[in-house]
């Protein structure tokens, strides 16, 4: 139950029956409905969603569903797209609005009516989100000893100095002599690659992940200051590796709508993909004066190595430009993930590598692109990500996560 008064356009979360659910008018001043507290697609708490045109839509990927729990919409389908049959919610079998307050009843019951209270009636607390039925890949899931993990920037640790951090539920002493670098407790190595310091509790069984660009003298790059996101490292890598989420979470993105998926190679340690497709490149110099057109055409390039390596490489042909990002997550406790990253740019062939400025511009704006997911991942209250396909809903869009899914539990089984 909830007051009646407390109930508007935005969900609130209300426990009934062992089980979380929320209300919601679907209109201003009209009748409530309720829903089962996570969405099907990815399980996002629907307590952060928002009513858009009367229905319910999910904050992550624009999911919408009308009063009965029907999902009517899913963008990443396109305009004629229909929604598979799971992606409806279970609605509770009544929902009354009576004395002030609202009353639901999860199943079907012989009472008609909820009684009048006598007295003001207690309402039940909303409780916890329900973890997923089958397997999730945490943060402290024993597979990550053997792997090398990101624990800080090579610029962190000066020549005589330490450094703490965090892995892996433990505190590590990071220390740097004339004779290397060393680490307290012991580990299987503590090594410096690509600007970054990497620690292996045990001895590794992770496949490196190649990051040409960083040879190649067309490239300049930048970190990103090291941020920490609440929450562990699966989710997070999804929401990277996720386009259909870019116009709900990143103001003024588009995304798919209904446009071809990528094709996903399996590789040893993980898995690339490919995709290419059209659009306006408004910021070219050539458009203006008529060297190039307005319509070009963009490859993204995205390889992810496991556990939680990944890099994203955009050329554009018709130019010759590139931007890569690299992403190394640090799963520093259950609920706790350090994130480094690492812009490259290239100019195209024939002029000066990018100035400064464009760096900066490119960092600032990769910044508040991983600070808007980050918030969204605050407000997930995940243990893990699900690697049992039936605790989710997947659809074509959700190709890269599958394959992220898939590449994780082969690591957790040591394959």
């Amino acid at each position: 139950m909830a007051r009646a008064s407390e109930v508007g356009t935005t969900p609130v979360p209300v426990g009934a029956a062992g089980r979380t659910w929320v209300l919601v008018r679907l209109r201003p001043g009209g009748e409530v409905s309720a829903f089962p507290a996570r969405c099907p697609h990815r399980l996002v708490p629907l307590a952060a969603a928002t009513v858009v045109e009367g229905r319910l839509q999910c904050p992550y990927h624009g999911w919408r569903f009308d009063a009965d729990g029907r999902c009517v919409d899913v963008p990443s389908l396109g305009p004629d797209g229909s929604p598979p049959p799971r992606a409806d919610l279970r609605v509770p079998w009544a929902v009354e609005e009576r004395h002030g307050w609202i009353w639901l009843a999860p199943e079907r019951t012989a009472v008609a009516l909820p009684p009048e209270p006598s007295a003001e009636p207690a309402p039940e607390p909303a409780r916890a989100l329900e973890p997923p039925a089958g397997m999730v890949f945490g943060n402290l899931d024993p597979s990550l000893e053997h792997a090398w993990h990101p624990v800080a920037l090579a610029r962190e640790l000066r020549p005589g100095g330490w450094l703490q951090v965090r892995l892996l539920g433990r505190t590590w002493t990071l220390s740097r002599a004339a004779d290397g670098l060393a680490v307290d407790p012991p580990a299987w190595g503590v090594r410096e690659h690509l600007g970054v310091l990497e620690l292996a509790p045990a001895e590794p069984r992770d496949v490196a992940l190649e990051v040409p660009e960083a040879g190649d003298r067309r490239f300049v790059r930048a970190w990103l200051p090291p941020v920490r996101s609440a929450g562990p490292a699966g989710p997070l890598a999804d929401a990277l590796l996720d386009v259909a989420h870019t116009p709900f979470v990143h103001a003024g993105s588009t995304g798919p709508d209904g446009s071809p998926v990528p094709d996903v190679t399996v590789e040893p340690g993980g898995f690339s993909a490919e995709q290419e497709h059209w659009f306006d490149h408004l910021a070219d110099p050539g458009v203006a004066t008529g060297e190039r057109p307005l319509r070009q055409r963009r490859r993204v390039t995205t390889v992810l190595r496991t556990p939680f390596r990944l890099r994203v490489r955009t050329d554009l042909p018709d130019t010759g430009a590139a931007t890569t990002l690299l992403v190394l997550l640090q799963p520093e406790d259950a609920d706790s993930t350090r994130v480094h990253a690492c812009v490259l740019l290239a100019s195209p062939p024939g002029l000066p590598l990018p100035g400064p400025d464009v760096l900066a511009a490119e960092v600032a704006e990769r910044a508040r692109l991983l600070a808007e997911d980050l918030e969204l991942q605050a407000e997930l209250a995940s243990t893990g990500l699900p690697l049992t396909p039936r605790d989710e809903l997947h659809v074509p869009a959700d190709r890269l996560g599958v394959a992220l899914r898939r590449a994780l539990a082969d690591f957790s089984a040591g394959r």
